[in-house]
């Protein structure tokens, strides 16, 4: 037990604690230390973009192989978008099991329509069209500026292909050596902020409970249930991927990023660790390469949790109102959810505007249904949060193995003897 105080998993969970009974002893004190886990929070995204850029250049300009580059973002997408469907399909499959919302008789001319719209600030989900081109950025200085990843993903694929061209011709280049010791110096800088990842923790807990209250958990106890169980079914799922697409014990995997995985629930943010995930990826043998293209990605096209709590959200609302859905309307919910899930990221009160542009093609449940979920949703930020960072890291993995850069030398290593499957 010596040494314990210095773990940065003990402290988490004690700052979780303490914010828990902050929030259920003085709710209004809770809700006013909201700043706390958003200026965590904050400080990390500070870092996202340029960290990004470092391990992708680097990464790509390590390997040479160009076609390879080519090769992981392919099997990335198909990965995710194979994935992502089989999650949403789980999602529908749960909620017509249980039943969430059946039962509940809602009225919808009782529903406010304009809740949603308060709760976004007039946001929209871009159309496939938009969310396309939305990729190139205006100009490299407003990617990174404005922290948009798939923008600044793009531009860091190409400048790291055309530094590997020119590493080919002259071995490695003194831009290379620089951008290693500045990818260095921007992981020092993940150590010097994750100081105060307690206190971010501490503060965002104590917002969640203080601002809606324990009690919100059992008015909608069925759908919390449903909703976090059929991630345990996923998170099932993701263990046999593992092992078999990348020979990876998952639970080991957990142990090693447990740190990593607390504060991602305690501030119900996945990007708040994306840097640290990211460098224990690159020790549990994933190269460069692979974390650089792959994570990152995932975070906006691979969004597992997000995409089981949709599809199951959809038919509660159906059956809180009283909408039967035959199997077309809810094949249909599938197809449109394929595409509304992938413009989510980064767009204010996403999981609102997605359920709406369902709703609406559709046709059948009101729009003004969504409305119901505004005192549950907060409360299954745990459960996506996590399956939607879990879902990442076996993509990395899987990725890695299928283009031969995962290491299994140094995953035995990173998670011990029985991390690895005998090939």
């Amino acid at each position: 037990m010596r040494g314990l105080h210095r773990s940065m998993f003990f402290q988490v969970l004690v700052a979780v604690v303490i914010g828990l009974a902050i929030g259920a002893i003085w709710p209004g004190f809770g809700a006013d230390l909201k700043p706390l886990g958003d200026g965590f929070i904050k400080l990390i995204k500070m870092i996202i973009a340029p960290l990004i850029f470092c391990v992708v250049v680097t990464g790509i300009a390590k390997v040479g192989d160009l076609k390879a580059v080519g090769r992981i973002g392919l099997k990335a997408i198909i990965y995710f978008e194979v994935v992502t469907t089989a999650a949403l399909a789980l999602g529908l499959l749960v909620a017509n099991i249980v039943g969430p919302g059946t039962g509940m008789n809602i009225d919808p001319s009782t529903l406010d329509p304009n809740a949603i719209d308060q709760k976004t600030g007039g946001a929209h989900l871009p159309g496939t069209v938009e969310f396309l081109l939305n990729i190139i950025p205006s100009s490299v200085v407003n990617a990174f500026a404005t922290n948009s990843l798939l923008q600044v993903l793009l531009f860091s694929v190409l400048f790291g292909v055309a530094l590997a061209a020119f590493a080919d011709h002259s071995g490695p280049s003194l831009v290379l050596k620089m951008l290693d010791e500045l990818t260095q110096i921007i992981f020092r800088i993940v150590g010097y902020v994750m100081k105060l990842a307690p206190l971010g923790a501490l503060g965002a807990m104590a917002f969640i409970v203080g601002q809606y209250g324990l009690s919100s958990l059992s008015a909608f106890g069925l759908l919390i249930a449903a909703c976090y169980g059929a991630a345990v079914l996923f998170c099932l799922v993701l263990v046999v991927i593992a092992k078999v697409g990348a020979g990876v014990n998952l639970w080991k995997f957990i142990q090693f990023t447990r740190e990593e995985f607390a504060l991602a629930l305690a501030t119900a943010s996945s990007e708040s660790v994306m840097p640290r995930m990211m460098a224990k990826l690159e020790q549990a043998g994933c190269q460069k390469a692979a974390v650089g293209l792959v994570l990152p990605t995932g975070y906006s096209f691979n969004l597992d949790g997000a995409s089981i709590y949709l599809s199951l959200a959809t038919v509660f609302l159906a059956q809180a109102v009283g909408v039967p859905l035959s199997l077309g309307d809810q094949i249909v919910i599938v197809l449109v959810l394929m595409l509304t899930s992938k413009g989510m990221a980064g767009v204010p009160g996403s999981a609102f505007l997605a359920l709406s542009a369902t709703l609406a093609a559709v046709g059948s449940i009101p729009a003004a249904a969504v409305s119901l979920l505004l005192g549950a949703d907060r409360i299954m930020d745990s459960m996506r949060v996590f399956t939607n960072l879990l879902g990442n890291c076996v993509a990395t993995f899987v990725v890695a193995r299928w283009e031969g850069l995962l290491d299994r030398d140094q995953l035995d290593a990173a998670l011990g003897k029985e991390a690895v499957k005998t090939a």
